[in-house]
């Protein structure tokens, strides 16, 4: 999205022109539906401005995001993280399904959020994007991506400290030693590099 903008309209009609031979939408990542599977899903704030700045915030966007996925979209989720300007999930579910769902979370607290702050008719949410998990590696390097991602962004020095992400529920679970094999096994080196081109 940001390297679109700063794009000369020659180099802007090359990629719209190469998105539509390839069948992608014009400006947004391209989504493959195709039944239930396993997604790493990301979404981010416009611009990736700052807007859920506040715990009270964080923690509520957190719930309903955790529990819509399981009682609204009926998915497996995963893994997660909420940050104050985007987010990650890794769930299993319907694609379609998914859409239709956090499109009408994304608009309901965008009007709530913009009422809070007095902003009416902001632009909260860019859109998300979806990558299938393809492997045993990619699944538990996208767990490592999502948990380490509120220290890769600076939010924390360790990732236990911060709240809203699913590290804690995997430490009760499988304990920091298997957390820490996991690390090894599957390092996150260059992972998530140029997400922003999409969101």
């Amino acid at each position: 999205m940001y390297d679109y903008r700063k794009m000369t309209p020659e180099e802007k009609a090359t990629v719209v022109a190469e998105r539509i031979a390839r069948g992608y939408p014009w400006h947004t990542p391209p989504h493959f539906e195709e039944g239930v599977n396993t997604y790493i899903l990301t979404a981010a704030c416009f611009e990736h401005k700052e807007l859920l700045t506040t715990s009270s915030r964080l923690n509520e966007f957190t719930e309903a995001l955790v529990r819509g996925i399981e009682q609204h979209v009926h998915g497996k989720l995963y893994a997660w993280v909420v940050l104050p300007n985007h987010y990650h999930l890794l769930a299993e579910l319907n694609l379609a399904i998914f859409r239709a769902w956090i499109g009408r979370l994304h608009n309901s607290k965008s009007t709530q959020w913009n009422r809070e702050d007095s902003r009416p008719g902001r632009k909260v949410w860019y859109r998300f994007s979806d990558r299938k998990i393809r492997s045993d590696r990619h699944f538990y390097t996208s767990v490592n991506y999502i948990h380490f991602n509120p220290v890769k962004h600076g939010y924390v020095k360790k990732a236990t400290d911060w709240p809203w992400c699913s590290v804690h529920e995997y430490l009760d679970r499988v304990g920091r030693d298997t957390l820490a094999e996991w690390w090894r096994k599957f390092p996150i080196r260059d992972y998530g590099k140029g997400w922003d081109d999409y969101l």
